[in-house]
């Protein structure tokens, strides 16, 4: 399992759309194959910089998923109201693995 981190510049005062578009994608991710952990948008501190986050089983997976993502008829509507908008700026992807896992109960004081 790899986890997908995308960081994205947005514009910052076009959060309201980047919010839509980051629900839309909660109900297109899941559907075509990938395990979203979330979509984060600005709170406190930087204004511009937003993060999605999904598990997916390899880069062979990634790449089929990317196929039926892009034939999903929410998928494409989503990609187009995102370049309509112009809401971001920048868009970059690394893979990562887990490699702290598993991890121990969380304890609360």
């Amino acid at each position: 399992m790899i986890t997908c981190f995308i960081r994205y510049e947005i514009e910052a005062f076009k959060k309201d759309a980047f919010a839509e578009y980051a629900r839309n994608w909660g109900q297109v991710i899941p559907k075509n194959g990938a395990d979203l952990i979330g979509y984060f948008a600005p709170h406190e501190g930087s204004a511009t910089t937003a993060y999605g986050v999904y598990n997916i089983e390899s880069l062979a997976a990634y790449e089929a998923y990317r196929a039926r993502l892009a034939a999903d008829p929410l998928g494409r509507e989503n990609y187009e109201f995102a370049r309509r908008e112009r809401f971001i700026l920048k868009e970059d992807r690394i893979f990562l693995k887990n490699v702290s896992a598993p991890h121990a109960k969380l304890v609360l004081p």
